[in-house]
C-alpha cells in the first residue's frame, strides 16, 4: 500500500494508514480486522475511534466500517484544520495583550531601583526598537513626534515607513515635527512627501534637540538626539500630559512643510517619479526597487502605479518605452 502523508490535514501517519486501509477494504468488522499495518492493536482501536469522531470513518447498516469518499473526507478535514488555524491565529493575536502585563512587571522592578515611578529606562537599541513596535501596535488614536535628526538615510526610511504606514492604515492621526535641516536630504523629502500623501501631518522647526514620541495618552518615549539607546519610557499620566503639552506648543510654533513640487527638468515628473522610473529600468524585482528607494514594497508599487498613470502607460514595459521616446531616460 502506497502511504499518503495527510499530516497537513491534521492526521498522524497511523490515522492516514488506517483510513487508507478501510478505503481499500470497505466493510471491515472493526479494528480487529485491520491487519498488515505496523500499528499495534491497542493503537488501532484508538485510531479508528478518532477517525470515526472526525467523521471520515463511519459504521454502515451492518455495523461494519466504511471510509467516507476521499473528496468529501479531505474537504471535511481541510475545513476542520482551517478552523483550528484560525483559532490559533486569534490566540496569537490576543497574546500581544500580554505585553502590557509583562511590561508592568518590568516597571515594578524598575521602581525598586529608585527611578521615578512610571518611568523606565531603555538601555539598548534592540530594547528600544521592541518598545516602539509594541506601542505602535497598540496605538489607536494619535501619534505625535518631535524629530531632531539632521541626517536621514534610506535605511532610516526602511525602518520608519512600515511603522508609519501601519498607523495610517489603521486611521491613526500621525503628526510629525522634523528639524528643518533634515529637508536637505532627498531621501528625507521623499519620505515626508509620501507620508503627506497617505494623510500624515508634517511641520518643520529649528533647534530641536530632543526626540519624543507620544502614543495616544498612554506612553511617551523621550531621549536626547537620535535616540539610539538609553531612552526613557514614560507611563505616568501627569508626566505624559506635561510632555504632550510641550509637544503641542512646538507643533503650534512650527512651520508647514514647504510647498515646492520638486518636479523634474521640464518633463512634469516629480523627483520621486524620476527615481522610480530609473529603478524600473534597472531592477527586476519590486523588493530591490523598494530597498533602493528606502520605502516599503507596498509604497514602491504605489509609486509605480502613479508613474504609469502620469505616462499614460498600461504596463511597466510600455512606461519605459514612452519615457525613452521622450528622452527622459
Amino acid at each position: 500500500m502506497f502511504k499518503v502523508d495527510m499530516s497537513v490535514l491534521g492526521l498522524s501517519q497511523d490515522e492516514s494508514d488506517v483510513y487508507q486501509y478501510v478505503l481499500r477494504h470497505p466493510g471491515v468488522a472493526g479494528a480487529g480486522d485491520i491487519i498488515g499495518l505496523s500499528v499495534p492493536r491497542a493503537r488501532t482501536e484508538k485510531t479508528v475511534a478518532r477517525l470515526c469522531a472526525l467523521g471520515i470513518l463511519e459504521e454502515n447498516q451492518e455495523g461494519r466500517l466504511d471510509a467516507v469518499d476521499p473528496e468529501a473526507a479531505i474537504d471535511h478535514l481541510a475545513e476542520l484544520r482551517l478552523r483550528e488555524l484560525h483559532q490559533e491565529f486569534q490566540d496569537i493575536t490576543r497574546s500581544r495583550r500580554l505585553v502590557g502585563v509583562l511590561r508592568a512587571d518590568r516597571r515594578e522592578r524598575t521602581d525598586r531601583t529608585g527611578e521615578p515611578r512610571g518611568v523606565e529606562r531603555l538601555r539598548d537599541a534592540p530594547e528600544l526598537r521592541g518598545r516602539i513596535d509594541d506601542l505602535t501596535f497598540f496605538c489607536r488614536r494619535e501619534f505625535l513626534s518631535m524629530e531632531p535628526r539632521t541626517v536621514f538615510t534610506a535605511e532610516d526610511a526602511m525602518v520608519a515607513a512600515p511603522l508609519d504606514e501601519r498607523l495610517l492604515r489603521r486611521g491613526v492621526r500621525v503628526r510629525r515635527v522634523v528639524r528643518k535641516e533634515m529637508l536637505r536630504h532627498p531621501q528625507a523629502r521623499l519620505y515626508l512627501r509620501d507620508l503627506l500623501r497617505q494623510g500624515a501631518e508634517i511641520r518643520v522647526a529649528e533647534g530641536i534637540e530632543v526626540r519624543a514620541l507620544v502614543y495616544d495618552d498612554d506612553a511617551v518615549l523621550i531621549a536626547p538626539g537620535d535616540m539610539p539607546s538609553d531612552a526613557l519610557a514614560v507611563r505616568d499620566g501627569e508626566l505624559i500630559a506635561a510632555f504632550r503639552s510641550l509637544l503641542e506648543s512646538v507643533w503650534e510654533a512650527s512651520d508647514e512643510l514647504p510647498a515646492d513640487d520638486w518636479s523634474g527638468a521640464g518633463d512634469g515628473l516629480k523627483e520621486i517619479e524620476h527615481r522610480v522610473l530609473d529603478l524600473m529600468c534597472r531592477v527586476t524585482k519590486d523588493e530591490a526597487g523598494a530597498r533602493a528607494l528606502g520605502v516599503s514594497v507596498r509604497t514602491y508599487r504605489r509609486h509605480v502605479a502613479d508613474l504609469l498613470t502620469a505616462l499614460g502607460a498600461s504596463n511597466r514595459v510600455q512606461a519605459a518605452l514612452i519615457a525613452r521616446e521622450r528622452g527622459w531616460i
